[in-house]
């Protein structure tokens, strides 16, 4: 068994290889699950008892190695809160993905004692993207991990994007392990030359017509004409700083300057990152806010300008309206927190945008009608509650009739939830966030690596406001055209070009994973039939 344990390991070893933000060896996800496949395998043909408990046992270790050496980075967005606190929370996100990761391979396995290796097979990936449609959709979503995230730096791949969205990374990458370890196995169980020439000839197609089809894609690819001037901001203040050690006015103040440095008299939007406005005000009152005020006086210059920007804002209610919202006390009254995007223009008029997608501890309480979970996740933060949020994502619309997509940092690792705003009527898609927890690690380069896919997905320039960076503008073939460095104060200017048209995955969105999921409760419902008669036959 300690063989079957080293392969998965080593399995872990190469995904993590080729993940981003490694460049240059995004192949090896092609090949990096055939040494699971083949531990799986091993298991299966042996003597072994408990074979189920030894496939899920292998599975998690090779999968556990792969997410902690790729997202490490959650440690250090925790461990201000005590290393005896960060450790297990950390181990959250590090253990739960490979969980449900083991756990499609223990289905692939019962799966195979009812039927064969070819639909055992099938139905390991719609078991592994049902998991990942549910690690994107319930209340401890972390869909970091996606396999067709995987394809983020070589974005070259992968333009067909644009029709399947990440999953059918996660498809092809999948696929293409399978035909190498089937054909591995043809030569260690001497199939005929027929079968291997067949495998041969399927691996071909498979690596081939999708790599060709995004590469003339991408080099084909032409931009339709509709300009516009955006600015983006990047403050670098240190996240731990912005609320109580600068104050709010100089923190706008900075701001402002940074935007001036750059800017034309024709710019249209000034994109600022996540809480630029740090200090909480009322939505109700934000026109008489000296930072309202602040705004509007820099956006007098700007005749046509916008300013996009995160803010933390709160609602104050006579009833609890909604879910998160808290009891005042003292009061008869409630009130909500919210992470908010809003749009400030030449007028008296303001939009908001909720932030919809929390991040699960930091800004809302999975399953928190379990009440005993609260003391646990008010560590990740400090927050006694969770934050408002909206269901559907806004679009915000200038005068002018320009629509944008407020995207608030963890949101923009959701394909579909960005298209619904594209869907909306969005012609540009603007992330803002705030990086800076996670300090100079892979993290920060993996967020904006994974923002290219939403460019292609949506056929969307993106343009990219991090506080402490890193900034950039994307083009609609998922080009990085420009950036800033990490840990710089700076802005950076842009004339991107305005689209309206659909792509197939912006009108239908999710699709692969929602049949996928829908064929995976099948199999487990035929799994525990074909496991209910066996049970009566050996009675």
């Amino acid at each position: 068994m300690k063989k079957n344990l080293l392969l998965a390991l080593f399995s872990g070893i190469l995904l993590w290889l080729g993940w981003p933000p490694t460049s240059y060896i995004t192949f090896l996800l092609f090949v990096g699950l055939v040494p699971m496949l083949l531990a799986l395998e091993n298991i299966i043909q042996s003597p072994v008892k408990r074979k189920g408990y030894h496939i899920f046992l292998t599975a998690f270790a090779g999968f556990f190695i792969w997410n902690t050496l790729s997202i490490y980075w959650v440690y250090n967005s925790l461990k201000t809160i005590g290393a005896i606190i960060a450790i297990p929370l950390s181990l959250i996100p590090y253990s739960l993905g490979p969980l449900l990761m083991a756990l499609a391979c223990w289905l692939y396995y019962r799966l195979r004692l009812a039927t064969n290796r070819s639909t055992g097979l099938f139905g390991l990936v719609c078991f592994w993207m049902a998991y990942e449609y549910v690690h994107q959709t319930w209340p401890l979503a972390f869909p970091w991990m996606t396999l067709g995230n995987g394809f983020a730096v070589s974005h070259q791949w992968v333009q067909w994007y644009e029709y399947t969205g990440v999953y059918g990374g996660t498809v092809w990458i999948w696929l293409i392990n399978i035909l190498i370890f089937l054909y591995y196995q043809s030569l260690k169980e001497a199939q005929t030359k027929a079968y291997r020439v067949k495998v041969v000839t399927a691996f071909t197609i498979a690596l081939v017509v999708p790599l060709a089809f995004s590469l003339i894609r991408y080099y084909s690819f032409r931009e339709q004409q509709d300009p516009s001037d955006v600015v983006v901001a990047q403050p670098n203040i240190d996240p731990y700083e912005k609320e109580g050690s600068i104050p709010v006015q100089q923190q706008i103040a900075i701001l402002t300057h940074l935007s001036d440095s750059v800017a034309q008299k024709n710019t249209e939007f000034f994109i600022w990152p996540e809480t630029a406005i740090a200090e909480q005000f009322d939505e109700n009152k934000t026109q008489s806010t000296a930072y309202y005020r602040q705004v509007r006086d820099f956006l007098g210059k700007y005749s046509n300008g916008n300013v996009i920007t995160g803010a933390e804002t709160y609602q104050v209610y006579n009833r609890p309206a909604t879910e998160s919202a808290r009891a005042i006390p003292g009061t008869n009254q409630y009130w909500d927190a919210f992470n908010a995007a809003l749009l400030i223009e030449n007028s008296d008029r303001v939009q908001f945008y909720h932030k919809s997608k929390l991040v699960p501890g930091a800004e809302m309480i999975p399953f928190s009608s379990l009440s005993f979970l609260k003391p646990a996740f008010e560590h990740l933060g400090g927050a006694t509650g969770s934050y408002g949020s909206q269901p559907e994502p806004s679009v915000f619309y200038t005068q002018s009739g320009i629509g944008s997509d407020p995207v608030i940092c963890y949101e923009s690792i959701w394909g579909e939830y960005v298209g619904k705003a594209v869907l909306k009527g969005a012609q540009f898609i603007a992330i803002i966030t705030n990086d800076g927890w996670w300090e100079n690690t892979s993290g920060k380069d993996q967020h904006l690596d994974y923002a290219k896919l939403r460019a292609i997905e949506t056929r969307r320039w993106v343009c990219r406001s991090a506080n402490t960076g890193i900034s950039a503008f994307i083009n609609e073939r998922g080009d990085i055209v420009k950036h800033t460095d990490w840990w710089v104060r700076t802005a950076i200017k842009q004339d991107i070009n305005l689209n309206s048209d659909l792509t197939f995955y912006t009108r239908y969105g999710d699709y692969i994973p929602k049949t996928a999921s829908f064929l995976s409760v099948l199999g487990i419902l035929f799994i525990g039939v074909k496991w209910r008669k066996a049970k009566e036959q050996a009675a």
